[in-house]
C-alpha cells in the first residue's frame, strides 16, 4: 500500500474573529502545498455557521509523499504560524484508497471490517454498472462517436465514479453505519 493513493484530512478549529488571518494563511499554504512531489489535488471546506471548523482535504500520489508534505520545512513553518489562531491543535486523519468512504466524521477509532466494506461497495457499485450504462444508451445513439467501445466505457466508469464519490457513498455509509461500524 506505499504506493496507494493518500487522502490527507485535516481539520483546523479557527478563534473566532481570525477567520480573515486564517483565510490569508491558506492563500500561502496551499499553492506551498501544491507545488510538493506527488500532490493530486486539494479542497477547502468552510465553516458552516459559527463553528469555525475547517477541513482542508489533500490528495497525494503515495505514502511517502505525503509523509514528505507533513515533515517538511515548508508547513512546518506554516502551522507555527497559524497556531495562535487555532482554537485546538490540529486533528489529521489519513486514509487510502476506499478507506476514505468508510471512515465516519468524528469516529477515527472505528473502522470497517472488509468484507462490510466489500458487500457496501458491491451493493453499491453493481446497480449502477446496469442502470449507468442503460442511461447512456440514447445518448451513445444520437453520438456514435462516443459509442466507441472504449471510449463508451470510460464515459461509463466516469460517470459511475462520480455518482459513486459525490453522490452514493458519503449518504451510503451513513445509512448503513449503524452495521458498518459494529
Amino acid at each position: 500500500m506505499q504506493n496507494a493513493i493518500v487522502t490527507l484530512v485535516i481539520q483546523h478549529t479557527i478563534i473566532a474573529g481570525a477567520e480573515a488571518q486564517y483565510e490569508a494563511w491558506l492563500r500561502d499554504i496551499i499553492p506551498a502545498c501544491m507545488a510538493y512531489p506527488g500532490h493530486l489535488g486539494v479542497n477547502v471546506i468552510r465553516p458552516a455557521g459559527a463553528s469555525g471548523l475547517y477541513t482542508v482535504v489533500l490528495r497525494f500520489d503515495s505514502h511517502d509523499h505525503v509523509r514528505g508534505w507533513i515533515e517538511s520545512d515548508t508547513r512546518k513553518r506554516l502551522i507555527e504560524r497559524v497556531e495562535p489562531l487555532l482554537a485546538r491543535g490540529e486533528r489529521i486523519e489519513l486514509a487510502t484508497g476506499l478507506e476514505y468512504w468508510f471512515t465516519p466524521q468524528g469516529a477515527e477509532q472505528k473502522k470497517a471490517r472488509p468484507f462490510k466494506q466489500f458487500l457496501v461497495t458491491l451493493s453499491a457499485i453493481f446497480p449502477l454498472t446496469v442502470i449507468v450504462p442503460w442511461m447512456f444508451g440514447p445518448l451513445f445513439e444520437a453520438a456514435p462517436l462516443l459509442a466507441q467501445p472504449l471510449l463508451a466505457r470510460f464515459l461509463v466508469a466516469v460517470a459511475i465514479v462520480f455518482l459513486m464519490v459525490y453522490v452514493i457513498m458519503p449518504r451510503y455509509t451513513r445509512l448503513v453505519a449503524g452495521w458498518l461500524f459494529r
